[in-house]
C-alpha cells in the first residue's frame, strides 16, 4: 500500500509540473498566485512531498485552468 501512496503523490507532482510548464509559469509564479512558498511547490513537484489537501489541489487546478482529475492521470 505504501508503494501506491508514494506513486500517486509522484504522479500528482509530475502532472502539476507538466501543467504549470504548459501554462508558462515558474514555480515562484505559481506559488505567488496561490499565496504559497515556492519551496512548497518545488517539494510538491518532487517525490519528497508526501501529502497535499484536496483544497490545495483544487486551488492549483484553478490557477492552472485544468480539471483536478488531470493531476491523477498516469
Amino acid at each position: 500500500m505504501s508503494n501506491n501512496k508514494t506513486n500517486i503523490y509522484n504522479v500528482i507532482g509530475k502532472n502539476i509540473k507538466k501543467y504549470r510548464k504548459l501554462k508558462g509559469l515558474t514555480q515562484r509564479e505559481l506559488a505567488e498566485r496561490l499565496l504559497l512558498s515556492d519551496s512548497f511547490i518545488g517539494k510538491l513537484e518532487s517525490i519528497t512531498y508526501q501529502t497535499i489537501s484536496i483544497d490545495t489541489l483544487e486551488q492549483i487546478a484553478a490557477v492552472l485552468e485544468v480539471n483536478i482529475k488531470n493531476f491523477f492521470d498516469e
